[in-house]
């Protein structure tokens, strides 16, 4: 559903200044997907989309809990990342020298140089940070503000054609 500030209003909201200046409120939208379509639809009406932004509102920070790390999977994160890192240099070693034993010789030391770092990093934060986790930064409403000259016609598309999410 579209909330929008209504074109006879006396004074419309403005975004705050930590959003790139004083803008006029255009839309305001429950989640980041529907403001992201009501500003394509501006665009695809001929307004300018550089002169337009979405602000997340009243922001907050959720933290997902996966799992615990334990000294088998540190030492599997790290193996896996050090891998990663072998991969390339023995890709390097690869092209000079011929031999594709230089390849798995690259990616089993970089597997175990890594998982020595990730028990070592475990061991060493001692219970402190051995959670395995995901943030993420979610916004209650998210505002879709545009330039003061642009403003009314772009409030105005939104009332006039109805926008609606689908």
């Amino acid at each position: 559903m579209i909330d929008t500030v209504p074109a006879t209003a006396a004074t419309p909201a403005t975004a705050s200044a930590a959003g790139g200046g004083d803008r006029p409120v255009v839309g305001s939208y429950d989640s980041y997907e529907q403001a992201r379509k009501a500003v394509t639809f501006l665009a695809d009406n001929d307004i300018p989309a550089h002169r337009v932004a979405i602000i997340g509102e009243n922001l907050r920070l959720t933290e997902n809990i996966l799992g615990r790390v334990t000294a088998p999977r540190a030492a599997g994160m790290g193996a896996a990342l050090g891998a990663c890192f072998g991969l390339p240099s023995s890709l390097l070693v690869l092209l000079a020298a011929g031999p594709w034993a230089a390849l798995l010789a690259g990616v089993a030391f970089g597997a175990l140089l890594g998982a020595i770092f990730g028990l070592t990093a475990y061991w060493t934060a001692c219970g402190r940070g051995d959670l395995l986790t995901s943030r993420s930064l979610v916004a209650a409403r998210y505002a879709v503000v545009a330039d003061v000259a642009i403003a009314d016609d772009a409030r105005s598309l939104l009332i006039k054609f109805g926008w609606r999410t689908g």
